[in-house]
C-alpha cells in the first residue's frame, strides 16, 4: 500500500481512541500522519486476518504547530509514553517561571520550606568592607541600632526557628525601621564572621566606634547625675573582657564621666561591646593622650583625685586609706590601673589618696589581689553609696 492510500484510508475510517504517539518519525518522512493522535494498538491487513483495528481521532494541533510545542514544552515531558516531544528535543525544552508565579508560590508554602525555592545563586559575600565592625549579640546590636552613633549596613540573623524570638524579632523591627538590609544565613556563616564568638543568632556590620576627643573644640559642659561628681579614669586597661565589664559597672553605678588613656589601651571594639552587655553603644568615654595634663587640669579646678593600689603596697608621699573609710567630700576623679603593673608611677604621685580593698581572709600568694574590674566595681560602689545618717540620740 502506497503512503498517498494509507493517507486517504485513515481520513476516511471512523473515530474511536484517543491514544498519544511520537509523531517525529512521520515528520522527518513527510506523511500526513502528524495531526492525528494514534491508538495504541494498530494492526494492518494481512497480519493476522484480522480487520484494520487502526481507527484515529483528528487533533487540534497542525504539523506546524506541534514543532512549536516540542520547542517550548510539553505537559508530558516526562512521561515517556504519552510524551508528543521526540526524544531527542526533550533535553531542549526549558521551563520558566514568571516572577509573580514565583511570588505566589512563596505565598502558598509554610514559612519553615520556603527556604528550599530560595535563589540557588544566592550572593554568598557577607562583611563587605573591612573596615567595619562585626557586632556580635543582641543587646550590642539593638543599642547600636537605636542610639545611632554607627552608621550601619547589614543585619545578619540565623536563619531557623530564632527567628520567632522576641527578642530577635525586636532587632529586626528596628533594622526596618531604618531601612538596614537584613540577611537570613546559617550558623556556620555568623560563627565565621564573628570569629567563632557568642553571637545569639544575630550580627550587625557597622562602623566602628571611637573614643571622644574633648579638647578637639569647645570643652563640653558635662551635667552630673551624682550630687558630688565622680569621673572614672582608666590607664592602660588593655584586656577588652575587663573593659566591658568596667563600663557595664560604670554605667549600672551612675559615674558622671568615663575616661581612657588612648597610648596603651584597648580600642572600642566589639569584644568590648558584648562583654558590655551593649554599655559601649550608649556611654560616652573619652580618650586622652595624656592623662596627666587632664588631671592637673581638673586638680586646678578643685577636684581631688584618688588612686588604688593593693592591700601589700604602701606609699610614704600618699596617704592610704581603706575604701570603707574614704567618703566623697568634692567632685573626685577616681584611677584605675592596668592589668599587671597597676597605676603608673606619674600617676600615683598626682593622687590626694590611695584606697584599698580589703580582704576578709587570709589570701595564699599569688592570689592577694581582684581582678580589675572586679575592683572598680567595688570601689565605684563604696564611693557612691552615701554614708548612714547619725544614730538619733534619746529623747
Amino acid at each position: 500500500m502506497s503512503l498517498k492510500s494509507l493517507n486517504m484510508m485513515l481520513r476516511f475510517m471512523p473515530l474511536r481512541s484517543v491514544r498519544p504517539c511520537d509523531p517525529s518519525q512521520a515528520l522527518r518522512n513527510g506523511s500526513q500522519i502528524a495531526p492525528y493522535h494514534c491508538s495504541k494498538s494498530l494492526s494492518w491487513p494481512g497480519d493476522s486476518g484480522s480487520k484494520p483495528a487502526v481507527k484515529l481521532q483528528p487533533s487540534a494541533f497542525s504539523g506546524a504547530s506541534l514543532r512549536s510545542r516540542a520547542k517550548v514544552s510539553s505537559e508530558w515531558e516526562d512521561d515517556p509514553e504519552h510524551s508528543v516531544v521526540p526524544r531527542k528535543l526533550r533535553s531542549k525544552v526549558t521551563r520558566k517561571i514568571s516572577p509573580e508565579l514565583h511570588t505566589l508560590s512563596f505565598d502558598d508554602i509554610p514559612e519553615g520550606n520556603q527556604k528550599a525555592l530560595r535563589t540557588p545563586k544566592e550572593d554568598k559575600t557577607l562583611v563587605t568592607n573591612k573596615r567595619d565592625d562585626v557586632v556580635f549579640g543582641l543587646s550590642p546590636c539593638l543599642l547600636a541600632l537605636t542610639q545611632g552613633r554607627r552608621k550601619v549596613s547589614r543585619l545578619f540573623v540565623k536563619d531557623g526557628e530564632d527567628q520567632q524570638r522576641d527578642a530577635v524579632r525586636k532587632v529586626c523591627e528596628e533594622a526596618m525601621k531604618r531601612d538596614v538590609q537584613i540577611k537570613w544565613v546559617q550558623k556556620r556563616d555568623l560563627d565565621k564572621i564573628s570569629n567563632g564568638r557568642v553571637h545569639q543568632g544575630i550580627c550587625l556590620q557597622a562602623s566602628p566606634l571611637q573614643y571622644l576627643r574633648e579638647w578637639s573644640g569647645k570643652p563640653k559642659k558635662t551635667a552630673h547625675r551624682n550630687q558630688i561628681p565622680l569621673w572614672l579614669v582608666l590607664d592602660g586597661i588593655q584586656d577588652p573582657m575587663n573593659l566591658g565589664a568596667i563600663l557595664r559597672s560604670a554605667y549600672f553605678l551612675g559615674v558622671d564621666r568615663i575616661a581612657s588613656s588612648l597610648q596603651n589601651s584597648c580600642p572600642l571594639t566589639p569584644v568590648v561591646s558584648k562583654a558590655s552587655s551593649g554599655v559601649m553603644e550608649v556611654v560616652e568615654i573619652y580618650g586622652y593622650d595624656d592623662l596627666e595634663d587632664m588631671i592637673k587640669v581638673k586638680k586646678e579646678q578643685g577636684w581631688q583625685v584618688v588612686g588604688t593600689v593593693g592591700i601589700e603596697e604602701e606609699s610614704s608621699d600618699v596617704p592610704t586609706v581603706k575604701c570603707s573609710d574614704f567618703r566623697m567630700l568634692k567632685p573626685t576623679l577616681l584611677l584605675m590601673g592596668g592589668e599587671g603593673s597597676g597605676l603608673s608611677t606619674a600617676l600615683r604621685a598626682l593622687c590626694d589618696a590611695l584606697l584599698t580593698i580589703p580582704p576578709r581572709r587570709d589570701l595564699y600568694p599569688g592570689v592577694e589581689s581582684l581582678n580589675v574590674s572586679v575592683a572598680t566595681g567595688i570601689l565605684l560602689h563604696s564611693l557612691l553609696t552615701p554614708p548612714p545618717p547619725p544614730p538619733r540620740g534619746r529623747r
